[in-house]
């Protein structure tokens, strides 16, 4: 098995539901789980990653992993909104991988809604994360295409087209299928079927 997991979708695609699950699975099998998340992440609880389903776990909320040590008898070690941290703290989660021998599992976005790549999830990708991409569907009616990126509106229902990659929230953001994307934020009108 590969000790070092990326999983990333769009928002809405169950990552942090899929955390709670696998760290619920694994704990009831008596396997001893850690779960980090970034300490700026206060949307829910300061200490809990809660999924929109309703699953929630206590987590400990680090505002980097520059002196996270995992427990010795820790076997997993589950991030979620990995794509906040810097690439600094994903070099030390490849060292906590391979040095300690514990299975890093991480959870999060891999580019934001300007189709830019998070710098956390591009050293993922550099590092070599085994990739699993969690898949959901276009948010936009009727819609039945791969979401593959996020729109990000203002509060008066302008795209955002710029800015800090660094926000949270989803109240603000739509999950959709590049065409949509391309058509809603280029103004590029997808092709007629």
């Amino acid at each position: 098995m590969a000790n070092l997991h990326f999983h990333y979708g769009v928002m809405s695609s169950s990552k942090s539901a899929s955390l709670l699950i696998n760290a619920y699975n694994l704990r009831n099998n008596d396997v001893a789980v850690e779960i980090i998340k970034p300490a700026f992440d206060k949307r829910f609880a300061a200490q809990k990653i809660v999924s929109r389903i309703g699953l929630s776990a206590d987590a400990m909320a680090m505002p980097n992993l520059e002196n996270y040590v995992p427990k010795a008898n820790t076997k997993f070690v589950l991030v979620d909104e990995v794509q906040f941290f810097a690439p600094s703290d994903i070099d030390k989660l490849v060292h906590i991988a391979d040095m300690q021998g514990k299975i890093v599992m991480c959870y999060g976005l891999m580019v934001d809604s300007n189709e830019r790549i998070f710098p956390a999830s591009q050293r993922l990708v550099e590092v070599g994360a085994k990739l699993h991409r969690m898949e959901s569907t276009c948010q936009i009616k009727g819609c039945m295409k791969l979401a593959t990126h996020h729109l990000r509106f203002a509060h008066n229902g302008t795209v955002i087209r710029a800015g800090d990659q660094f926000a949270l929230g989803d109240s603000n953001y739509k999950s959709v299928c590049r065409g949509h994307y391309n058509e809603i934020y280029h103004g590029i009108k997808q092709r007629e079927k």
